[in-house]
């Protein structure tokens, strides 16, 4: 029996399976919310957000029972299976990798994620970031990208894809055609880039050609202008790059996603979401991800099929593209592919997994301002974690306390979070602290999040500040670079290129005396 126009733009649709913006919602919780979903539509797939090993295993499994098409599971894992699955491998931001520079450790890294996330039943890996870090006050992908190098990010990005396609999963490289060089972010607004075609040419599109050579699987739009390219539309609606550049330039024959479709950067006034979607699709999306309403999207595209605003072929092109990516899973593992995970339960959090995140922690920290102070066993330190405000979209673990107690038993250790204006007592506490104390080190997150600010908020960074210009001060700066601005009253500094739990330990053995670090 033919497929309706309704089903058809329900096989389109990846739908959010998690929260971990507020109120957060595990993937277990949200189970019944969206088994009732497929009841109703046959989507074509969940974006995976907030999990927990082993219990989102099992949540995938019964939904997947429901689904005839097979559903393709999708997440956001930059960092590895554990960015979003609580008890997967966290690994350091792709920046740590970048500065470690090495290739084959970035493909070991990618096909390690990939094992982890197909045991889970998790099909497609919404990464490499392939975008280039090449404006510093951009506030969304610091840390994110490989490198501020062309060429260093082309490198690793093939890289990662070859190791993702070693485990068999599939690779997504973002954000098309470039955020790095943007001051806005997409999360909360419609940023636009005003570099020529030949800046473009030179930087951003050079990672993006590298991952289609190494035959990467999708593309993830940038909700951006590029009045270069197309001086109407953003990347995500207009046919001149995805069309024109993305397809018909370059060669790519994958699948085109977007970025959520929640980001205000997707949205347009006066048009419903099925409007848009019907847009997208002229324009050459292919996956529409994280719609608002996934109902009255697929209601409102299959009224726009009927009215004509695109064309039915056009809607049969992007699903039969879908559709090829279930017939490669199961050309490589099996028939089953979609009822069974095609890796054993062990191979999540393996040792060797949790060896190469602590080893690439370890030989990505930079001395960047020295020497360093001996600090002994900790004795007459104050060690402190100024905290940024909270990130809703992604958990934190912050295990800095636990290693300063095992690597600098002698030193004082406290946590500065965010606080209200006319909250005091924790600035005073820190103030005494510090009186008494011989050596002050500051450690400070500076690493990009959705939906967040950068870094510090204004009170905590002046405080910081302050404090660098009393106290003989050393600064760990727990994510790229940048972090160092605004704090030159430091004496010595190490930048980490990343706040996970294994960099922030390396920063530890690094201030205890234990480690190299470049320089």
């Amino acid at each position: 029996m033919p497929l309706s126009l309704e089903d058809k733009a329900a096989g389109l649709l990846i739908v959010r399976l998690g929260n971990n913006l507020p109120p957060a919602v595990t993937a277990s919780e949200q189970e019944a919310e969206v088994a009732a979903l497929l009841d109703r539509l046959p989507i074509g797939g969940l974006i995976l957000f907030n999990g927990r090993w082993p219990d989102t295993r099992d949540t995938l499994a019964r939904l997947q029972a429901k689904s005839e098409r097979g559903l393709i599971v999708t997440t956001d894992m930059e960092r590895g299976f554990g960015q979003q699955v609580i008890g997967g491998t966290v690994y350091p931001h792709a920046e740590a990798f970048g500065e470690v520079g090495d290739a084959a450790t970035v493909r070991q890294f990618a096909e390690q994620a990939s094992r982890e996330a197909l045991a889970c039943g998790v099909h497609v890996t919404y990464s490499p970031v392939a975008d280039v870090d090449r404006n510093p006050d951009n506030p969304i992908i610091g840390a994110r990208a490989f490198s501020s190098d062309p060429q260093r990010a082309a490198e690793l990005t093939a890289a990662f894809v070859e190791g993702v396609h070693a485990a068999g999963q599939f690779a997504t490289a973002k954000h098309f055609p470039g955020h790095g060089g943007t001051t806005g972010d997409s999360h909360d607004g419609l940023p636009t880039l005003d570099d020529d075609r030949e800046t473009l040419e030179a930087t951003d599109f050079v990672p993006f050609r590298a991952a289609i050579e190494a035959g990467v699987d999708a593309v993830m739009t940038a909700h951006i202008v590029y009045p270069a390219l197309d001086p109407e539309n953003p990347a995500t609606r207009s046919k001149a790059i995805l069309r024109g550049l993305l397809r018909d330039e370059m060669g790519f024959e994958g699948v085109v996603v977007t970025d959520s479709l929640q980001m205000a950067g997707a949205k347009v006034d006066g048009t419903t979401e099925g409007e848009l979607a019907a847009d997208l699709l002229e324009a050459g999306v292919d996956l529409f991800v994280d719609a608002v309403d996934p109902e009255a999207l697929v209601k409102g595209l299959a009224e726009a099929v009927r009215a004509g605003r695109v064309s039915e072929a056009r809607l049969d092109e992007s699903l039969a593209r879908v559709e090829a990516l279930r017939q490669r899973l199961r050309d490589r593992f099996g028939p089953d592919v979609f009822a069974t995970p095609p890796y054993p339960a062990e191979t999540v959090a393996a040792p060797a997994h949790r060896d190469l995140a602590d080893r690439v922690a370890r030989d990505a920290v930079e001395v960047a301002r020295g020497p360093l102070p001996d600090l002994g066993d900790g004795t007459g330190t104050l060690v402190v974690l100024v905290k940024p405000a909270p990130r809703p979209n992604e958990p934190e673990t912050m295990p800095m306390g636990e290693a300063v107690a095992e690597h600098l038993p002698g030193a004082v250790y406290r946590e500065l979070e965010p606080t209200h204006e006319d909250q005091d007592e924790p600035f005073d506490e820190i103030r005494l602290l510090a009186n008494d104390a011989e050596r002050l080190v500051i450690a400070t997150v500076a690493r990009p999040a959705a939906w967040s600010t950068f870094g510090l908020e204004a009170r905590e960074r002046r405080f910081a500040q302050r404090m660098m210009e009393k106290h003989p001060t050393t600064l760990v700066v727990l994510g790229d670079a940048r972090g160092l601005r605004g704090y030159d009253g430091c004496d010595s500094a190490l930048v980490v290129y990343s706040d996970v739990a294994a960099s922030q330990v390396a920063a530890v053995e690094r201030l205890a005396g234990k480690g190299a670090a470049s320089a």
